[in-house]
Order: structure tokens, then C-alpha cells, then sequence
């Protein structure tokens, strides 16, 4: 009788559509989804009700109140639906004989398990639905339904797409931990979640799981991509600690989404963050960003776009930035009661309560404590007793800085351990002096064994004892073991990775003997000194580098005496260099100076070694007075001690002259790059890399002052011997072109500058990645090119792109973001929004008062632009006066036939044509055009614009017949240069007015 298959309409005759209500546990919330999707889609009316089996109400009350449904229940059969409450398979037996049985007719049910149900279920005849495609579930579920299996036309386009079949994964699925099988309640939350994320308009579906450490995070996000993660086309999870892990991470989707890109992990990001902005190749994607207690050092890299984010956080300030919070609590009491039951079957409702009460609810201590509980012989009473008064004696105790049931509870613990399998604590202490998170155990089983304490060498040498550690850490969920393959026979493969919880972390750190952390944290250090691939500057071990660099705080490397742990953090800071990581290179920098000072001495060598680093670091994010101070100490000393022949003392002054230029002390830093190159050439020759780095900064120094073609000529023989010895794509060989491009430009020579440059921005973003400072510098470079020859089209949404990427990664604050937006701010001046052009220009000028000192040749260049927008929007007067203001500073800063002052002399002389002043303006056109035929050359476009706009004054005065003859040689001369075509050349000879733009030189 129970196998008769009734037709659902029979079941709700007067409904216009036949009914069918689905129960189902939320674990299968999946499953009932894609049921009810198919059942819509053929006509029927479908009601969803999560089955809730509260422990107060008998089984048979909860089953009859079922039956009040509307139309034909069908039960969705699994494990976790006779699970929930918990009920006994007993209870189960008797409910559905005495419910059930009497009217099967009005139950039907699919099978999604293989797992063992209760005998009586048969009483419901469920057709299995496992092991099979979509359409072959799809017709059995229409068959036992009592309906028609006819084929559905196919959507039409635009139409919403159908549920996924919960048995296929997403397209793109990668890093979700597994489903958690003993995952209880949070139901409210899950809902709440989802909604949230649904209900969110496009570009805002971002969420945050909050709370604090222990209640279950994480497993709320697993629980809700696996409930929910069928409605996604991509799922992707990333540990986001840290921006450098996150980034890496972020990362290794590209090929996933069948984006072509570079290596290196900066370009793959910035695709990565590209299509899921656009939605293609999937526009329904999920991203998860686990651990991510810190948004201020990634939340400029979440993406937006028609997908979601859902974060897990300690922190709620991501509320402020363009998350919705939702707040994750301890346990409610019934939800405790029934995870420790499932947890440990042989305790009691009662006793149950009582150890909730106890752990205050916390998911992850009771998780923990009843799963050793359940095979103890230790009774709950005994073991309240335990928490109450303490432990004494012989025993591994916690750190009190932690409540009393949370030190107590976790003592109780590390002792079950140590009394089972003593080399689990052993591996579990020595797993604190990574970070908390994901452990790289690989790192630990592929170092040299050799001179490690014996029973870390045991533990590492012997498989057998290394997955018994293991084993016994994960079955009292201390760890979780998470693997890129299939565990198979439960052995720990180089594909696993071991996660820690932080909670788990911080607590089991805090307390240890110090001869085991003595011992510990040398065998990690090791571990990580031993991965270090040992070359900062190569892009394809960035991802290695990337990996270490989260490890260094926990494993307190700085305090380490190892030369090769030492070589470690100065190859990890110039790993951040290389990679724009400014901000977190200046901080492990900072610290690594006071560290070695107090460990090593003041003036020890590594002192300087690392003084260098450090420095710059500072000098990339505009730190120049800082830097000055302390390369300054570090020359002195060094020539003192050592003479002007050593290597250390070169180093400091390369880097001093760095600082000089960044000073705006362009003289002092040409005149010290003028020795140093040649002492450089003498003691290493003139192929090393030293040495053309020297003559590299020699030509920099030269270009600051305006000596465009000495720099040229420089940057050409620079760029030749790099590509020599280093080959054409070396970051320095790649640098190089970049400065020969640039003074190309500066020189004039738009179109072969723009040639260059283009060939060598396709380069930097093969081997540096989009995202690197060095790649944006290039881009820059780039869209000044196109704008110089006309290409405005192209030039300014670059403009946009780039100073929006150097404010993501490097911040607003950083020079070379700066230096972005005076390009930003000239572009909209001219062909865009007057008023963003003010405001940009405004803010670099306050940006620049901070950063230098009055007087400073970008302060001046800054304000001679500003002076631009003021006369475009009216206010005269205030224009007149900073643009006098602007010249006269540059004219001290650089000297009166630099072609800043120069640029700022044509400037000058529009605004005091603009108010009246015709004969001043004269007089300075005049001198601006003299001045710069006697430095860059009658022909060079600096010249030209003010030999046009003396024309323009000339004019004024009524001197029309010396105008036109000066009006039409310098027309001539520029159709000469620039092509009779060119924008300049037509825009002077429609008699516009000409300016110059100030272009912070930032190397």
C-alpha cells in the first residue's frame, strides 16, 4: 500500500495549482530548493517548511501537525532529518507507524542519503535520488509525485535560469573547508544571511559575519555555502588575515575563471577583480573572506560587481565600509544542547545542560570538550567539578588570561591529549609559532631534519606517528585538516594544510614550558628560513615569499641570532619593496630595526644592511625627511669606520641621494652621484649591477634639474648594459626603459616616446603584474605619452585608471599617487570637471605642505597649476598671486632657466595678461622664451609655447606686426616638430592662449 503512487492534484482539488509542500531539514535546504524549482516550473504551487524537531514536543505531535499542511508532504530523507532534536531511531519507528501508516497516501518522499534511517521510513516509500544526474532525479521525482515526465522547453533568453542540481558542483569552486557534519541550529542566522545578500542592489551584496573568537564563524559561512552555494556559479574561499595572503589567494582564481594573465599574482588580481566587477565569465558568484579582523588592510581589494561577498570578522568597523553586519552570538541553550548531544551520544539531556551552562555556550569549547567527554570516563558532574576547583599537580595548564571555565576546560584537554598521544601537543605547540589560521606544515616536513630536538625529529621522521598526532588533534576538532585531494587513507600528503583556530592559537601559545618554546619556535624558524627561494626580485617567487611573510611576526624571526633567518627578513623586505607593500615593509622594517639594535648592537653590520631595506621602504611612501636622518647617521659612521671604499658605505650613499632628490636638493644629490658612479666603476666594474645602478640615479638627478638630454644619454647606455646583464625583462632593465621614455617626452619626442613606452607598460604587466607601483608608474608614463600626441581619448580614462589603482594600493598619501593626481586634475581641467580638478588640485597641495618644506620645487610646480584652475573658474586675482607666488619659489628652488621655472614663467604671464598687466606679461613671455632657447633649444615644445605666448602678447600691445612675425616662426617651428596635425600646433594656431602643466618627477 505505501508504494501506490497518487497524482498530486487529487490532493487539493479546489486550488487553482496543485500543491505540494516540501519538508526538509535546513542542512538539505539545497536539495528542497532545486525540488521545488522543478516543480514550479511545471505548474505546481510549492510550499517550503524546514523541518525543526524541538525536544519539548513528542515526535507524534510534530508529525500530525505536519499533516495540516496544504496538498501532498513531500519528506526530503536524509540522515540529518531524523537527527534534528536529537530523536533516537526508536522514537522515529513509533511516530511514523502511528502517523504515517494509517494515511500513506498523503506522504511522498525522495531519498538524498545512504546513510542508515529508521526501519518505519519505508512506510514512506522514498525513491532514492543518489548517484545520478539531474534529469534521471528529476524524472524519478515526477514519478513519485504521480506526474508527468514530459520534457520542459528550454528558457527563453533572459529568462532566470533553474536551480542547480545540488549533486553538481559550481563551475568554479575552490578552498571551501568541508561540511562541518555535526553543524547545528543558527538557522535564524543562515536565513537572515541569505536575505541580506539577496535583497542587496548590485555592487552591494557585501556581508559580515561578526562576533567574537570561538562562536562559530566560519562554520556559518561553510554551513552557507553549502546550503546556498547552489545558486552560485563560482564559490570561491580565501583565508584574509592579511593582505599579502589574501592577495595571493585572491589570486589563483584567474585561471579558475579561464582568465588569461601573467604569472605574477598582481595582474592575475587585478583580472580576477576585472570580471567579477563585470560579471563574465559568471555573473553569480560568492566570495568568502575568512578571518579578515583587519579591514583596513584589505578592504580596498574587495570586488564589487552582481556577486557577494560574506566576511567573517572579529571586527564590526566593517560596517563602514560597505558591508552589512550581522552579529553571530554564542549558542542559544536549546542549540547547545543539541550539538553536544550529537557530539556525545552517551550524555543525557540533563547532563547536556548542565556543560553548556558550564562553557557558557561557546560553540568551539564545547565542541572541543565534548568530544573527549564522549569517550571518557569522566562524568559530566566530575568534569564541572574539574572546572570549578581547578586542576593541580602534573598537568598542562593554560594561561590566565583567559576566563576561568576557558583555562580550566582547555587544561583538561592538553592533559587527555598528552595522556594519549603525547606528540600531538608537541605538534599542536609547535603549530602556535606559525600564524593562526592555515598551517604550512609542508614547510615542516621538507626542511633539513638534521640538529632538530629529538622528539620534533621523531614526530617529523615517522609517518606513522606524525597522522597519529594529527589524527588525534582532529578528532577532538583542536585542528581541521583541509586537503586539495582526497584523504583516501586519512595520511597527511604535501596537498593538506592543517587550520588553527586563532582562539585555539592564542591560548595554547600563552602557556608552555620555555624549554619547549625555546626549542619550538628555533625548529619553525628554521622551517621558514629553510623555504626562503633567496630572490626578492624575481617575480615568479613572489607566491613563495607570499606564503612566508604572514609567519615572521608569530614565529618572532626578528629576534633570532640564525644569519639565515636574518637573511630571510631582509629578503622578505625587499620582497614588499619589489611588490608595493609599503606600508607593511615600513612596519616589519621599523621593527626589525629595533629588534637587531637591542639583539646585535648599533653599529653591527646587519644593522646597515637593514638600514637600507628600511630606508627604502620609507622613501617609497614619501618618508624623505626620515630616511635622510637615518642614512645620513649610517654614511657618517661608515666613512668613519670603514673609509669611502666600502661596500656598505656606497650602499648608505646611493641611498642619501635618494633622500636628497626627495628633499628637492637636486645639486647635493647630482654632485654625489657624479663620485659615487665612479667608485662604484673602480672597485666592481662597469658591468655590475651596482654600478649601473648608481649611474641609473646619476641620470635621475640629472633629469630633476633639467637636463633632459645628459639624462637621456645616460638612461640609453643604463637600459643597453641592464638589458646585457640582467636580459629585457628584469624589473631594473624594465625601469630603465621607463626612464628613457619619459625624458623622450620631456625632450619632445612624443611618438617615439609613446613607442617605447607602450612596448615596455606590456612588459612590466606580463612580468610585475597590473597592480605593482613600478607597472602604474609605467601607465602613467603611458597616458602622458598618448596626451602629448593627441590621444585624448585614450589618455585620460588611463589617467582615471591609474591614480584609482596607486589610491587602492598604495594609498592617497603615497608620492606616486600624488603624482597621479596632478596628472588627474590637469586632464580634467582642460577636458573634463572643472570642479573635481579643483578639489584634486587642492588636496595635493595640502598633501605637499605636510609632506616638504616651503620652497619645495613640487609645492611651487603645484601651485603654479593650481593657479590654471583658479583662472579658468573667474577668480583672477587669487590666480595672479599664486601664480607669481609659484614662480618665484620655483626660481629659488631650481634656478631661473630650469624649464619648471620656465613652465611657471608662461603661466605666470597668461594670468598677468588675463588681468591687465599686458606689458609685464610681455616682458616675461619674452624672457621665458629666450631663456628657454639658450637650455632646451629653440624647438623644443617648451620653448614654442612661450614663444606663442609672447606672440599673444605682443599683440596686446598693439604691436601687430612683430606678433605676426613671431606668431608665424613659431608655427613653423611647430609644424616642424610636431606635424602641422598636432593638437598644439592647431590649437596655437586657432591663437589659444598656450600653458604648462607641473609634473612631479617620482622615481
Amino acid at each position: 500500500m505505501s508504494g501506490v503512487r497518487r497524482p498530486v492534484g487529487s490532493a487539493d482539488k479546489g486550488a487553482t495549482k496543485p500543491t505540494v509542500t516540501i519538508s526538509f531539514a535546513g542542512f538539505n535546504r539545497a536539495w528542497a530548493a532545486w525540488m521545488g524549482d522543478r516543480l514550479e516550473r511545471r505548474g505546481l504551487r510549492v510550499v517550503y517548511m524546514r523541518w525543526d524537531s524541538p525536544t519539548e514536543v513528542p515526535l507524534v505531535d510534530l508529525l500530525r501537525d505536519l499533516t495540516l499542511a496544504e496538498g501532498r508532504i513531500l519528506i526530503v530523507v536524509s540522515e540529518w532529518y531524523f537527527q534534528l532534536g536529537p530523536r533516537t531511531h526508536e522514537e522515529w519507528n513509533a511516530a511514523l507507524r502511528e502517523v504515517v501508516a494509517p494515511d500513506p497516501t498523503r506522504f511522498a518522499a525522495v531519498s538524498i542519503t545512504t546513510a542508515s534511517v529508521p526501519t518505519a521510513t519505508t512506510v514512506l516509500a522514498p525513491v532514492e535520488l543518489t548517484n545520478m544526474g539531474a534529469d534521471e532525479a528529476e524524472r524519478r521525482l515526477l514519478d513519485r509525485l504521480g506526474l508527468p515526465a514530459d520534457p520542459m522547453p528550454l528558457p527563453a533568453e533572459g529568462e532566470r535560469r533553474g536551480r542547480r542540481f545540488p549533486a553538481s558542483t559550481p563551475e568554479v569552486w575552490g578552498g571551501v573547508p568541508r561540511r562541518n557534519t555535526r553543524f547545528t541550529g543558527r538557522e535564524p542566522l543562515l536565513n537572515d544571511a541569505y536575505h541580506l545578500l539577496q535583497g542587496a542592489e548590485t555592487g552591494a551584496g557585501v556581508l559580515t559575519l561578526h562576533g567574537m573568537s570561538g562562536v562559530g564563524k566560519t562554520q556559518l559561512a561553510a554551513e552557507y555555502v553549502y546550503r546556498f552555494g547552489s545558486e552560485y556559479d563560482a564559490v570561491w574561499w580565501v583565508n584574509a588575515e592579511g593582505r599579502v595572503t589574501y592577495r595571493r589567494l585572491m589570486a589563483e582564481l584567474a585561471p579558475k575563471l579561464g582568465l588569461t594573465t601573467g604569472a605574477e599574482y598582481g595582474e592575475r588580481l587585478r583580472a580576477v577583480r576585472d570580471a567579477l566587477r563585470r560579471g563574465d565569465p559568471y555573473s553569480r558568484w560568492l566570495l568568502i573572506l575568512d578571518g579578515a579582523d583587519e579591514p583596513d588592510q584589505i578592504w580596498d581589494l574587495v570586488p564589487t560587481g552582481p556577486g557577494h561577498v560574506l566576511i567573517t570578522s572579529r571586527n564590526p568597523e566593517w560596517g563602514e565600509h560597505n558591508s552589512k553586519l550581522l552579529e553571530v552570538p554564542v549558542y542559544g541553550r536549546d542549540e547547545s544542547v543539541a550539538f553536544i548531544r550529537r557530539r556525545a551520544p552517551r550524555l543525557s539531556e540533563e547532563d547536556a545542560d548542565q556543560l553548556a551552562e558550564a562553557l557558557e555556550d561557546l560553540p568551539l569549547l564545547l565542541d572541543q570538550t565534548a568530544g573527549w567527554l564522549n569517550d571518557s570516563d569522566l562524568s559530566v558532574e566530575e568534569y564541572i567539578g574539574l572546572l570549578e576547583g581547578g586542576i593541580d599537580g602534573d598537568v598542562v595548564k593554560v594561561s590566565a588570561d583567559f576566563p576561568v571555565a576557558f583555562q580550566t576546560a582547555w587544561s583538561i584537554l592538553l592533559n587527555k591529549l598528552r595522556e594519549t598521544v603525547p606528540e600531538s601537543v608537541d605538534l599542536l605547540r609547535l603549530c602556535t609559532f606559525f600564524a593562526p589560521g592555515f598551517i604550512p606544515v609542508r614547510l615542516l616536513r621538507e626542511m633539513p631534519h638534521d640538529e632538530l630536538p629529538e622528539q620534533i625529529a621523531g614526530l617529523l621522521n615517522d609517518p606513522l606517528l606524525w597522522n597519529k598526532a594529527i589524527n588525534q588533534l582532529r578528532q577532538y576538532s583542536v585542528v581541521r585538516l583541509e586537503s586539495h585531494e582526497a584523504l583516501g587513507d586519512e595520511t597527511v600528503s604535501s596537498g593538506e594544510r592543517l587550520y588553527l583556530h586563532r582562539m585555539v592559537h592564542q591560548i595554547v601559545h600563552k602557556d608552555m614550558p620555555d624549554e619547549d618554546r625555546r626549542e619550538f619556535i628555533d625548529v619553525v624558524r628554521r622551517a621558514l628560513a629553510a623555504a626562503d627561494p633567496g630572490r626578492a626580485t624575481d617575480t615568479r617567487l613572489w607566491d613563495e615569499y607570499a606564503e612566508i611573510v604572514p609567519h615572521l611576526k608569530h614565529a618572532d624571526v626578528l629576534n633570532s641570532k640564525d644569519r639565515n633567518v636574518q637573511n630571510l627578513v631582509l629578503n622578505c623586505l625587499r620582497y614588499m619593496y619589489f611588490t608595493g607593500e609599503y606600508q607593511s615593509g615600513m612596519k616589519l622594517g621599523e621593527r626589525a630595526m629595533n629588534a637587531w639594535r637591542a639583539l646585535l648592537g648599533e653599529t653591527h653590520p646587519r644593522i646597515w644592511e637593514l638600514t637600507y631595506h628600511y630606508a627604502n621602504l620609507m622613501r617609497a611612501a614619501g618618508e624623505y625627511r626620515r630616511t635622510e636622518t637615518i642614512e645620513r647617521a649610517a654614511v657618517d659612521h661608515l666613512r668613519t669606520q670603514r673609509g669611502e671604499q666600502d661596500l656598505d658605505y656606497l650602499r648608505a650613499a646611493n641611498g642619501l641621494g635618494a633622500d636628497l632628490w626627495g628633499l628637492g636638493r637636486y645639486d647635493e644629490a647630482r654632485e654625489l652621484y657624479e663620485w659615487l658612479y665612479p667608485a662604484y666603476r673602480d672597485l666592481l666594474g662597469e658591468q655590475d649591477s651596482r654600478t649601473l645602478n648608481a649611474l641609473n640615479n646619476l641620470a635621475f638627478a640629472l633629469r630633476l634639474l633639467g637636463r633632459y638630454q645628459e639624462s637621456l644619454e645616460i638612461d640609453r647606455r643604463t637600459m643597453e648594459a641592464r638589458r646585457q646583464l640582467l636580459k629585457n625583462r628584469h624589473p631594473w632593465t624594465l625601469f630603465s626603459e621607463v626612464h628613457y621614455a619619459t625624458n623622450l617626452r620631456l625632450l619632445g619626442r612624443y611618438t617615439e616616446a609613446e613607442s617605447v613606452q607602450s612596448k615596455n607598460v606590456r612588459e612590466y604587466r606580463l612580468v610585475m603584474g597590473a597592480e605593482n607601483p613600478q607597472t602604474l608608474l609605467a601607465e602613467h608614463n603611458l597616458a602622458l605619452c598618448l596626451y602629448r600626441i593627441g590621444e585624448r581619448g585614450k589618455a585620460g580614462p588611463m589617467f582615471t585608471r591609474v591614480l584609482e589603482r596607486y589610491e587602492r594600493k598604495l594609498g592617497e598619501r603615497d608620492p606616486l599617487t600624488l603624482a597621479a593626481a596632478i596628472s588627474h586634475s590637469c586632464f580634467a581641467r582642460e577636458h573634463g570637471d572643472i570642479d573635481q580638478a579643483r578639489e584634486t588640485s587642492e588636496y595635493v597641495i595640502t598633501r605637499y605642505e605636510a609632506m616638504h618644506d616651503e620652497g619645495h620645487p613640487f609645492l611651487a610646480g603645484a601651485r603654479s597649476n593650481h593657479a590654471l584652475i583658479l583662472r579658468s573658474v573667474g577668480e583672477r586675482e587669487q590666480a595672479h598671486a599664486l601664480a607669481e607666488q609659484a614662480m618665484a619659489d620655483m626660481t629659488d628652488a631650481v634656478g631661473e632657466n630650469h624649464p619648471w621655472t620656465l613652465g611657471c614663467a608662461v603661466n605666470a604671464s597668461a594670468v598677468r595678461n588675463l588681468v591687465g598687466d599686458t606689458e609685464s606679461a610681455a616682458d616675461l613671455s619674452r624672457s621665458a622664451a629666450v631663456r628657454g632657447t639658450e637650455s632646451l633649444g629653440r624647438t623644443h615644445p617648451l620653448t614654442l609655447s612661450a614663444r606663442i605666448a609672447h606672440a599673444a602678447d605682443l599683440r596686446g600691445l598693439g604691436d601687430r606686426r612683430e606678433a605676426e612675425k613671431t606668431e608665424q616662426e613659431a608655427l613653423s617651428d611647430l609644424a616642424a616638430t610636431l606635424g602641422a596635425q598636432h593638437v598644439h600646433t592647431m590649437s596655437a594656431r586657432a591663437r589659444n592662449r598656450p600653458y604648462w602643466d607641473f609634473e612631479p618627477q617620482v622615481s
